[in-house]
């Protein structure tokens, strides 16, 4: 069988389990062979049932799905063989010191740099796969294309009538039989990118009713429920935000399920319905630093909300750090060394004017004489000290 078609058509967690799963059988990613449902496959004196046998099967034959794809060659997965010889010493957990006396070249720093490297290539993988999802849902008219959730295909206004039709279809309950084989309530198989958007959209609807309406949800709220449905349930939640099932404020610390008085809202209402649920959602910022937990190091910097200091991290792994200190040492140590820690949260007064851009930085100045992480003992510049503005 030519497992190069079969990898073609495979989602990505597909790919990562190292089979494919239809409703006849189990096909191994590595080999194409077919593993046939409702089958006992005896091993030694022990017997499996197929999704444990394909699993055993994979270890035994291939070793692990990661050892496979590794060792595919370069025009599959662009990897040098250097890359490919450090991703197998990552896999096995070997530390950057035994990694440099295997390799019997090189430093510990430009290791390091290599797992930058490769972070990297992982970062604009990412993003290539998530334009080419975009790409293919245009070209098979993904409801998700500007515009189409507001003729009537979403949750709004006449989409209500369409679902309900749809909903007592045949059709509509045998795709839902098929991606929920353990009924609604139970967890999502088949799921992945490469689902039509059709079938994103009905998936989406069921799972939606799991939600409380008028009841607000955190993010960690919203993966909790979502994670025992779907493995990939990153992409799941999108799907119940691009369909309109969820709504979400802006910074997505709040999610709540739509139902129909919502919906009818004029744009009016919702948007000071959307700026009230903003101001309750109060942002505390105030002093942070970034450590290296290899030398103890640490740059010091300030926030008006702490939930944005992701923002300093994509500066880091972009290069574009407005510190050049910290940049290097962030090229040289990598990602993994660095954590991101409060220090102290600002307090602002409930009424009243106030100045929180010169509040945060007096505060800063407080951890700046208090930590003085200037020269061996930090990433800071003696100059910020007594600075009004940084």
């Amino acid at each position: 069988m030519d497992t190069v078609l079969l990898r073609e058509s495979a989602t990505l967690t597909d790919l990562k389990r190292g089979y494919l799963e239809s409703d006849e059988a189990f096909t191994c990613l590595c080999c194409g062979e077919r593993i046939e449902k409702g089958v006992i496959y005896p091993v030694g004196d022990r017997l499996y049932e197929a999704r444990r046998y394909i699993r055993h099967h994979i270890a035994a034959a291939h070793g692990s799905v990661f050892a496979y794809l590794v060792g595919l060659d370069k025009w599959a997965h662009g990897l040098s063989d250097l890359q490919r010889r450090l991703l197998t010493l990552f896999y096995e957990g070997r530390s950057d010191e035994e990694i440099k006396s295997v390799l019997g070249a090189g430093s510990l720093s430009t290791i390091r740099n290599h797992r930058y490297i490769l972070r990297e290539k992982e970062r604009q993988a990412r993003v290539f796969l998530a334009i080419m999802e975009l790409l293919h849902e245009r070209q098979t008219g993904d409801a998700g294309a500007p515009g189409r959730a507001r003729t009537g295909e979403g949750p709004v206004g006449a989409g209500k009538e369409r679902r309900t039709r749809s909903r007592g279809g045949v059709g509509e309950e045998q795709i839902l039989a098929k991606y929920f084989p353990h009924g609604p309530e139970g967890p999502l198989q088949h799921f992945g990118g490469s689902t039509p958007a059709k079938h994103k959209r009905i998936i989406a609807a069921a799972v939606a009713q799991r939600f409380v309406p008028g009841r607000r949800y955190s993010e960690k709220e919203v993966n909790a429920i979502l994670e025992p449905i779907a493995e990939d349930y990153v992409l799941l939640r999108r799907c119940l935000v691009d369909f309109g099932y969820l709504r979400r404020l802006p910074d997505g610390s709040q999610y709540w399920r739509s139902d129909i008085d919502e919906e009818r809202m004029n744009p009016v209402d919702r948007r000071k319905e959307l700026k009230r649920l903003a101001r309750e959602a109060k942002s505390e910022g105030g002093v942070f630093q970034i450590r290296n937990t290899q030398n103890g190091m640490v740059w010091i910097g300030v926030t008006p909300n702490f939930r944005s200091l992701n923002g300093q991290r994509f500066q880091l792994e972009m290069g574009s750090h407005k510190s050049r200190a910290l940049q290097q040492a962030w090229n040289e140590f990598g990602p993994d060394a660095f954590v991101f820690e409060p220090l102290e949260t600002l307090e602002e007064p409930e009424t009243g004017y106030f100045d929180r851009d010169g509040a945060l930085q007096k505060l800063k100045q407080k951890w700046l004489r208090k930590l003085q992480p200037f020269g061996t003992r930090g990433y800071n510049l003696p100059s910020e000290l007594g600075e009004e503005q940084q």
